[in-house]
Parts: C-alpha cells; sequence; structure tokens
C-alpha cells in the first residue's frame, strides 16, 4: 500500500513541476445601456462587425454597428435581466449555426436551439448564417422543374430548382397554404425542405407544424422558427440561419427547397433595430440598405454546375401587400430580385377561386425552360386563352350584346378557371395534371355544366391512373407530347366523360370506332 502511495505521489509531483500556466489574452467590455432588443457596449476596441457576443445568463449578441467610442449590439434572447455595468466577452467569431443530418426533421430557433421536446440537437458541423453566395461561373441554368402540385402555377406559372418565385398578395389570402401545397407535393422526389417561421403567431406555426406532421412531410423537412413575441434580433436572424442549413445539404448534391414566411416581418423587425440602433433613416422609415438584406439573401439560392455536384436551392419568399398595393417599397425590391411572382387576388378569394392566384399579374421569368416538354405542348396557349377570357368576362358584366364566339370562349374560359381550382392541401401528381390540360384544350369539358365540373376534373384525373408505365416514362421525357400519347390521353379522358354526356356519341380519333 505504501509504494502505491509513493508512486501516485511521485507522479503528482511531476505533473505539477511540469505544469506550465498559459495566458491567454481575454476581451471584456461593459453595457452602457439596454433598450429594447439592443444593447449599447464599451470596451472592446477589437470587435469586428458581426462578431458574437456574450452576455450574462448565456445571452448571445451580433455587434451590429462598429463605432468608434462604444457598439451597438443586436440582442438574440430575453434580455429582461441584464442591466447597465454587466460585463461583456468576444467570442472570437461571427454568429454561426449548426448544420448536418440530425436536423431533418427537427424544430429549432435560428441560433440552433431545439423547440420540440426531442432533447438537444447533435451535430458536427457549424456554419456561419452570413456566407457569400456561389460565384456566377459555379452556377447552372435552370432546367428541371420544381413541381408544386397546384395545376395553375405548374401549368401558367412554372417553378424551376434553382429559381427564386416571390408568393405575394393580402392578408388572408393563402399565401402560406401555397408553399405548404408545395413542400406536401415533394414526397418521394427527394427533395429537402425548409420551413423558415419569420415573427409569426404561436398559433399560426403550431397549425403548420401539426400540418406538415399528420400529412407526414416532417420526415423531410426542418423547421426555423421565431415567433412574434421574440427578440426582433431573432427575426433578423432567421432567414439567414435557414438558408445556411439549406446550403449544407444543396452542397452536397441535394435538391432543397426553402420557404421564407415572411419577408415582409423581416423588414419590419430590420427597420425597428435600425431606428433603435439610431441608423438614419429612408423611404417608409426602412434604412438604405433595406434592399441588400434581402438581396444577399436570395442571391444564395441558385442550381449548382456538375462539377460542384448539381444541388440546388429553390427559394419562395412570401411578402405581404396591404390593399392590393404591388408596387409599395419593399413588394417592389423582392419583385425585382426574385425571378417572377405569384400574385394572390384578394377578390378571386372572395369569389372562391381558389388558390385565387391572379394569372395576368403573376409570371415566371424562367417561364417554359422550367418545364416538362409534355406541359410544354398543351400549355401554350392557355394563359392566353385564360387572360383574355378575363378581360371578355369584365367587359361582359357592362351588359353588352355579344356574338356567338364572344360566349363561347367566356364560357370556355370558365371551365378552364373550374379546371385549375383545387382544395388545400390536395397536390394534383403531374400525369394527372397534363391528362386535365389535354382534356381542356381539346374543349372536352365545354358541353359540361359548370356545377358538374369538380366532379368531371376528378373523373378525368381518375383514368390517369390506368395509363402504362411506358406513356407516364415519355411524359417525364425531355420529348414533346406526341400525337399517338394525345389520342391516348383523349380516348381516355372521354370515356371516362361519357356519364356527362350521354347523348353524345363518343369517338375515338385514332380508329374513328364508337367507344
Amino acid at each position: 500500500m505504501k509504494s502505491m502511495f509513493d508512486e501516485l505521489f511521485s507522479g503528482l509531483t511531476q505533473a505539477r513541476e511540469s505544469f506550465e500556466p498559459e495566458l491567454a489574452p481575454r476581451e471584456v467590455g461593459v453595457i452602457t445601456s439596454i433598450a429594447t432588443g439592443i444593447a449599447k457596449v464599451s470596451g472592446l476596441p477589437g470587435v469586428g462587425y458581426e462578431e458574437l457576443l456574450k452576455f450574462p445568463g448565456e445571452i448571445y449578441g451580433i455587434a451590429f454597428n462598429v463605432d468608434e467610442n462604444e457598439i451597438g449590439v443586436v440582442l438574440l434572447g430575453d434580455y429582461w435581466h441584464l442591466q447597465a455595468g454587466d460585463e461583456v466577452e468576444r467570442m472570437g467569431h461571427v454568429v454561426d449555426v449548426p448544420v448536418g443530418q440530425n436536423l431533418i426533421g427537427r424544430i429549432i430557433n435560428p441560433i440552433g436551439e431545439a423547440l420540440d421536446g426531442k432533447g438537444k440537437l447533435v451535430t458536427t458541423e457549424r456554419r456561419p448564417v452570413e456566407r457569400p453566395s456561389p460565384a456566377i461561373m459555379d452556377r447552372a441554368a435552370v432546367s428541371v422543374p420544381l413541381q408544386t402540385g397546384i395545376k395553375v402555377i405548374d401549368a401558367l406559372i412554372p417553378v424551376g430548382l434553382g429559381q427564386r418565385e416571390l408568393i405575394l398578395g393580402d392578408r388572408q389570402t393563402g399565401k402560406t397554404a401555397i408553399a405548404l401545397d408545395t413542400i406536401l407535393n415533394q414526397r418521394g422526389k427527394n427533395v429537402l425542405c425548409v420551413y423558415c417561421a419569420i415573427g409569426q403567431r404561436a398559433s399560426g406555426v403550431a397549425k403548420v407544424i401539426s400540418t406538415l406532421r399528420e400529412q407526414g412531410a416532417l420526415e423531410y423537412t426542418i423547421v426555423v422558427v421565431t415567433e412574434g413575441n421574440d427578440p426582433p434580433g431573432l427575426a433578423y436572424l432567421a432567414p439567414y440561419a435557414a438558408t445556411s442549413i439549406a446550403e449544407f445539404f444543396m452542397e452536397q448534391g441535394r435538391d432543397v427547397l426553402i420557404v421564407y414566411d415572411d419577408l415582409t416581418h423581416h423588414a419590419r423587425a430590420y427597420r425597428e433595430l435600425s431606428l433603435l440602433l439610431r441608423r438614419p433613416p429612408g423611404r417608409e422609415a426602412f434604412p438604405g440598405d433595406i434592399f441588400y438584406i434581402h438581396s444577399r439573401l436570395l442571391e444564395r439560392a441558385t442550381h449548382l454546375s456538375e462539377e460542384l455536384g448539381g444541388g440546388s436551392l429553390t427559394a419562395l419568399p412570401i411578402i405581404e401587400t396591404e390593399a392590393q398595393d404591388i408596387s409599395a417599397y419593399i413588394p417592389t425590391n423582392l419583385i425585382s430580385i426574385t425571378d417572377g411572382q405569384i400574385y394572390l387576388s384578394p377578390a378571386l378569394f372572395e369569389l372562391g377561386v381558389l388558390p385565387a392566384v391572379d394569372v395576368g399579374k403573376s409570371v415566371s421569368r424562367v417561364g417554359g425552360k422550367a418545364q416538362r416538354a409534355a406541359y410544354r405542348g398543351v400549355t401554350v396557349d392557355l394563359k392566353l386563352s385564360y387572360a383574355q377570357f378575363e378581360e371578355l368576362e369584365t367587359f361582359a358584366r357592362f351588359g353588352a350584346r355579344l356574338d356567338d364566339s364572344t360566349l363561347k370562349m367566356i364560357e370556355h374560359g370558365r371551365r378552364i378557371r373550374a379546371c385549375l381550382m383545387q382544395p388545400e392541401f390536395a397536390p394534383v401528381s403531374m400525369v394527372e395534371q397534363i391528362f386535365v390540360l389535354v382534356a381542356l384544350t381539346a374543349d372536352l369539358f365545354d358541353d359540361i355544366i359548370l356545377e358538374d365540373m369538380p366532379a368531371a376534373e376528378k373523373l378525368v384525373r381518375d383514368a390517369a391512373v390506368n395509363v402504362s408505365d411506358e406513356l407516364i416514362e415519355r411524359l417525364n421525357s425531355v420529348n414533346k407530347l406526341n400525337e399517338e400519347d394525345k389520342n391516348t390521353i383523349l380516348t381516355l379522358s372521354r370515356q371516362a366523360l361519357i356519364a356527362f354526356s350521354s347523348d353524345l356519341v363518343v369517338k375515338d380519333q385514332t380508329s374513328g370506332d364508337a367507344i
């Protein structure tokens, strides 16, 4: 026993004698004042812009204003216990967020804290929330469609992988529903989704998460949440953190869809922080760099070249308009940044036309390049016909006498609108959409009364289930819809619609025999 103790004490003595204390410099400042969501700090001469600072109580902040005598800090947590005179420590790095496979299916806040009660996140890598966007030479053309499952969008306003498509409209017009439908339609398509809720009501966020969970979409979705009562600093940080998470998967060669819901709250949070930090206000009291904060965010959405893995990041930013004013400051900023917009009309919403997409004010600047060739063949004239119908319908309300051809065009347009309507959370597959669109362009629905249109359209969609795998493969290919396939689709559609036209002799275009 004595020899054991002697050996132990000998080891301790050697360890004590070999120990050399190291002096590490630590820069500490003090809080000079606290306001709503921000703090003024002095005594940190070496701090850099957007560097992370640590406050008492494990509260963090971002150095936002780096002035000569003091630093304006945006706080990222509950700051009620902080007061002037408290110490502030530099962390030596910019604000970052955990990334990795373990985030899939989780609900987190912008600084990586779990909010779903499933325990702490365990990841091996972190990335800065602010990163430069990919260089132009690292990008590839947008040519592969992102199917939203919404007929009016996939047919008339197609979205491609790597595109930035703005969703805008007044309050309660179905903006979030379109984004959720798009997420639900990615099941089985190997597309990872990131939903970023910015300053939303807790009840609204809970409803979205509940829908994702019930529909089985949470298995391939990451949810980044800031609620309305969170500090404005977290609302400002949320979209950048969500984008860094999405970029991790994009750089692994995966296709990623990110939804920002919504950037109106983001702009307001940034305006609040800027005014509290005494930055000079500009138009509508927004700071002069409000355009830049959104452009540097959305420029990170892209389709990478094959040399870099060929991954893509598709962005669906949402913005709220007031009184249908799409020419307001923030909407026009975002319209100029994005590759198109989907405008939701309150007038259509009140008429029960859902989704309430105003085709005349909506556009995709990528257009048919991000659409299957089979789609392009049947939708080439559809948008023009629909826009003409809307103009004629407005004109017809004045009681003008219309000729037969104009009346026929109006009736055909009403059936186009009826076919493009669909309920919430019921995405339609590509094959079913093509069946409906081919039937529309062939005027098969023109003899059906409007009240029966939902049932008739459902029958045509059901007929798509009976097609062969070879036809489905051809519809998914880069080749246009040939006459044989088109006639096959028309034959099946006519057979499905026999119940609505019992007095009509239906003939097969290919053989001329009665069916």
